[in-house]
């Protein structure tokens, strides 16, 4: 599987290696990944690297580090999430601190999103919040995404978000 390298007006969207691990690792063991169950040490946070870059082979999608175009510092990273853990196809994004409010997280969400329906043909897509993480709601709102309390959450209290091709 080659993963793909996505371009935007301010990013570039690439496969993850082992140099971008250090500042993950680093994002996980903080209390801003309490939004995404953490804080993740140790092999909790390893596992979760790996399967991000797993998933291309599993299912053909899976993370990409947001690297700035004009300084190639990589900011987060985006992706789409499936596996066992997952109740549908999840588009996902997580900005490193300082980074947020810049608008990197709607164009790089954005971006995967429209190469998930163009290049996957996918019909619909879904994120999962921590019901405080209303900033990524409105991330995921500007994305065109719609509420969906009909959606089975990945997690218990989780808000889901739908976004649907077309």
């Amino acid at each position: 599987m080659t993963i793909p390298v996505l371009e935007t007006e301010r990013l570039v969207l690439r496969a993850p290696t082992m140099a971008d691990y250090p500042a993950y690792a680093a994002f996980m063991a903080s209390d801003r990944s309490r939004m995404m169950g953490g804080p993740h040490v140790g092999w909790a946070a390893w596992g979760m690297f790996a399967g991000d870059v797993a998933m291309w082979e599993l299912f053909g999608h899976g993370a990409l580090m947001i690297d700035l175009q004009a300084s190639g510092i990589c900011v987060g990273q985006v992706g789409i999430n499936h596996g066992p853990m997952f109740p549908e196809k999840e588009l996902g994004w997580m900005l490193y601190d300082g980074f947020e409010g810049q608008g990197y997280a709607t164009e790089a969400g954005g971006a995967l999103k429209h190469w998930a329906f163009e290049t996957l043909g996918l019909e619909t897509l879904v994120s999962y919040f921590h019901p405080e993480n209303h900033k990524s709601m409105a991330v995921s709102a500007r994305l065109g995404g719609v509420r969906d309390d009909n959606a089975v959450p990945q997690d218990e209290g989780d808000v889901v978000y739908r976004y649907t091709a077309g």
